[in-house]
């Protein structure tokens, strides 16, 4: 509400109704965290989490979420850049393009689904999680989703991505190559298997995403246009 409004306000009600309203519109950052119930804060974190989980899906599962960020992208492993190099001189570019679009898509695809086991990961938390993520760094909230939905997700997201990277041949070459390379330590085994490394890829980079959404809630609270999440985060300023 705008300073207009709370000065009409003001001059049609009674000072005690006027101080009332003054209080409820106080800025968040008067309130310190003691001064939060656990019950409140613990539903200010939720509601904060739910968004930032939100967003970073939507973000991601849509088309170009991977492919066209470069923050999140994923690329063939380091081990095998020369791989792509040398295919690129052999004119197999079209065919590498191809390969790392695959990935990219699969993991849009696979993402999408997330959003129901971070939603429930938000729905488990405990009031001890809330005032650890609360009390912890910047990206403590993050690092909770890690903690309680990397296993989960990944068991979700490991056969969409493999559907979709059998869709494009060149993926079953790159599993005998790299299987074969991993065998004189040119690979490393989590790169081994295509749907595997794409699955690691598409994991790091939904995280990555929650973890700036966690950021700008944090740097900004008011922003958001909730009430509780400015009072919890303005808070723990």
């Amino acid at each position: 509400m705008s300073k207009n409004f709370f000065s009409r306000l003001h001059a049609l009600l009674a000072p005690a109704v006027c101080a009332l309203a003054f209080l409820a519109a106080a800025p968040a950052q008067a309130v310190g965290l003691a001064d939060l119930s656990s019950k409140e804060s613990a539903s200010g974190l939720k509601e904060a989490l739910s968004r930032g989980a939100a967003v970073a899906v939507e973000q991601l599962g849509q088309r170009d979420g991977f492919l066209g960020d470069a923050r999140v992208k994923i690329p063939l492993p380091d081990s095998l850049r020369q791989v792509e190099g040398a295919m690129r001189t052999f004119g197999m570019g079209k065919q590498a393009d191809e390969l790392v679009e695959a990935m990219n898509r699969a993991a849009e695809a696979a993402v999408v689904e997330a959003k129901p086991i971070l939603l429930n990961a938000v729905k488990s938390m405990s009031i001890d999680d809330a005032k650890g993520i609360l009390a912890g760094g910047d990206d403590a909230a993050t690092q909770y989703f890690r903690r309680t939905t990397s296993t989960p997700l990944g068991e979700k997201f490991l056969p969409i991505v493999r559907k979709a990277t059998e869709r494009v041949k060149l993926a079953e070459s790159y599993d005998r190559f790299a299987g074969k390379a991993q065998r004189f330590g040119l690979v490393s085994e989590e790169d081994a298997k295509l749907d595997q490394y794409v699955t690691r890829k598409a994991l790091d980079g939904l995280y990555l995403m929650i973890a700036e959404q966690e950021k700008a809630i944090r740097q900004d609270p008011v922003g958001t246009g909730s009430k509780l999440l400015s009072r919890v985060f303005g808070a723990i300023k």
